[in-house]
């Protein structure tokens, strides 16, 4: 079970997610760069391409943030996107990045629940997460979720972070998560807590295969895993 910073007050893990990402906002995409190298772009990208084959037209995004991925779904010709987030302070510089490209009539951004959806059963052709869902609180609600609100024959895709098995790789990126990461991230946000957590949801997420068995224990199918990076994330695929 992955502890949340004892500064965020919360009552429920949600709660306390909320709590946190809406304290880190104003900095949280300048440190994705910064700690991902620029690499977590690419992952995005390559999230995207799992859904070329479908070209889907309504599409969900959840734990959409900063809506970075509901922006890149713009590559796949829908015509509505709609981005989800439980924190109004990364919604709120989401709008501002869809206001500055003019893209308001295509992408809107809800802030809610990814276990309660706000949307009829079967409505999406598709639906994305990127680096969301180890934050649920009870990750099979969150996929049972996932699984009604999308149209049967749709496709889900989630990209999230796992762990390296390989040596060294294995050993520096533990070295690099526990250590460095909170170093920068308090050095640029002042936020070292919520950056601690960072790495300890990670490991307490269950990756590769384990999370393949989840996907199809609330009834997906067609389960892939695609890892990145030396097994530093992975892209996990699903149809209904």
């Amino acid at each position: 079970m992955t502890v949340i910073p004892q500064r965020y007050k919360g009552t429920s893990k949600r709660e306390r997610v909320e709590e946190m990402f809406n304290s880190i906002a104003p900095r949280y995409d300048l440190l994705n760069r910064v700690l991902s190298g620029g690499i977590d772009r690419s992952w995005r990208k390559k999230t995207i391409d799992q859904l070329k084959d479908l070209q889907p037209k309504k599409i969900l995004d959840i734990a959409t943030g900063t809506a970075d991925l509901a922006l890149e779904c713009i590559r796949l010709s829908p015509s509505e996107i709609i981005g989800l987030d439980i924190s109004n302070n990364m919604l709120k510089i989401g709008r501002e990045k869809i206001k500055q490209r003019n893209l308001q009539n295509l992408i809107r951004l809800d802030q809610g629940d990814s276990e309660n959806l706000p949307y009829n059963d079967n409505y999406f052709d598709a639906i994305t997460v990127a680096f969301g869902v180890r934050n649920f609180e009870h990750l099979e609600v969150g996929l049972s979720e996932m699984y009604r609100v999308l149209k049967p024959g749709g496709k889900v895709v989630v990209l999230e972070f796992s762990q390296p098995i390989s040596w060294p790789i294995k050993q520096i990126y533990s070295i690099y998560s526990k250590y460095i990461l909170p170093l920068i991230g308090q050095l640029i946000s002042k936020e070292r807590s919520a950056y601690e957590y960072l790495p300890e949801s990670v490991r307490a997420f269950p990756y590769g295969d384990q999370f393949l068995e989840v996907l199809t224990k609330v009834n997906f199918k067609d389960t892939k895993c695609f890892p990145q990076t030396f097994g530093i994330a992975s892209i996990y695929t699903a149809r209904k």
